[in-house]
């Protein structure tokens, strides 16, 4: 009864999506995608280690199609990144370093094995044709000749990679050093016409307090309801940390909107949950005015009415999710009046109209008896992030109609 009821708060702003989505014009789709930044700063000695050394990560699909192509980024490079060998298969697993017999696929760059990105770029391969079905897990090796400039990564993968000496991009089993982060790997797209889904966010769509290798977070969950046959694929763009108005781990939402977002093949749909940084650095160091109070919270609406503007100028419906209750964060201690910021920026959420439909993440899962709390079902045990449970929760709350 609990769950009915919810899914109905949660459907009330389903018809503010009634009109038809634009028609459905290209002829790729993303199906899995990170965000990209530096890396991880405990990772002292990476670049090194990656000289002449095979990179094997997995990644898993969202939607699955006859023919795939990677997308790789030197975001964060100084000079140009050689790649000399890459080569896409069929995953025997997620985080596993062994590939599917007859699955491998040499991938090519305008015909060519070897690429160099220049500093800053990214590069799309050539279409594989790789038949790959929906939340099929996929392993991408890279052999680089040389250590990049600057490690691009996305540390919050939630999934282990495997580094080993020497080119073995195309071996069954790759037997190297475990990590837990992604390297140059942005993308993937798969061919056809389809609709994608964008999460934008931070820790709490990165998946902080999901389990490694199980692919829980609450991006995982809606991805895999989404019906088989609709076109719909889903991709995470969530960074650790992130805010919405500055830079932190990663660039602010604002900065990479045209990258994580509008750049995507097939956009059609993005989820915004960005917030609980902005409002937590606040004060989390020392108290402050009333008036730096008031300020960051209408600095967040206009933050939230540039991302919605600049989506809807390119034809994407944007849902907007209220920021989840961080009440026992010792991280962040919120008190009173971090709370009251909470709660203005949700109610305007919900209220401002401004948004095209709105997810009430906050209502799911807050303690019904500390309602600035996570319900401990709910909570990871830091007060801020869910855990597995608390994303099955998110995952399951969200009404499909929204992408009809």
């Amino acid at each position: 009864m609990l769950i009915r009821s919810l899914t109905a708060l949660l459907a009330l702003s389903v018809p503010a999506l009634a009109t038809a989505a634009p028609a459905c014009t290209a002829s790729w789709s993303a199906s899995w995608a990170s965000s990209q930044r530096d890396a991880d700063p405990a990772e002292t000695g990476i670049a090194a280690k990656l000289r002449d050394a095979t990179l094997r990560q997995t990644v898993r699909l969202s939607r699955g199609g006859k023919r795939v192509r990677i997308h790789l980024s030197n975001l964060v490079g100084t000079a140009p990144l050689t790649i000399d060998s890459a080569h896409v298969a069929l995953a025997e697993a997620s985080g596993s370093p062994r590939i599917r017999a007859g699955s491998d696929h040499a991938v090519t760059f305008g015909g060519q094995s070897q690429i160099s990105i220049p500093a800053g770029a990214d590069y799309v391969s050539d279409p594989i044709a790789l038949e790959a079905p929906d939340r099929a897990t996929l392993s991408i090796s890279l052999h680089l000749p040389e250590a990049p400039s600057a490690v691009t990564s996305h540390p919050g993968s939630r999934t282990s990679s495997y580094i080993a000496a020497g080119n073995h991009s195309g071996d069954t089993t790759l037997v190297g050093d475990r990590v837990e982060h992604w390297y140059f790997a942005s993308g993937v797209d798969v061919a056809g016409c389809g609709r994608t889904i964008v999460a934008l966010g931070d820790s709490i769509t990165d998946g902080h307090g999901a389990t490694t290798d199980r692919d829980d977070r609450w991006t995982d969950v809606l991805a895999a309801r989404l019906p088989a046959g609709s076109g719909l694929s889903l991709v995470n763009h969530g960074i650790g940390g992130n805010r919405v108005l500055r830079d932190g781990l990663g660039p602010n939402a604002l900065a990479r909107l045209d990258r994580d977002v509008l750049a995507q093949a097939g956009v059609r749909y993005l989820i915004v949950l960005e917030g609980v940084n902005d409002l937590g650095v606040l004060t989390r160091d020392h108290p402050v005015s009333a008036a730096e109070h008031a300020a960051l919270v209408a600095e967040l609406e206009q933050g939230y009415r540039q991302i919605v503007a600049r989506a809807h100028a390119h034809g994407i419906k944007v849902i907007g999710a209220t920021i989840l209750p961080d009440g026992g964060s010792a991280y962040y201690h919120p008190g009173t009046a971090g709370e009251a910021d909470r709660l203005a920026v949700n109610a305007w959420i919900r209220t401002s109209g401004v948004f095209d439909a709105v997810v009430d993440f906050d209502a799911v899962m807050r303690d019904p008896a500390d309602p600035a709390r996570l319900a401990a079902a709910f909570d990871s045990g830091d007060g801020l992030h869910p855990s597995a449970k608390g994303y099955a929760r998110m995952g399951q709350a969200i009404p499909l109609a929204l992408f009809r």
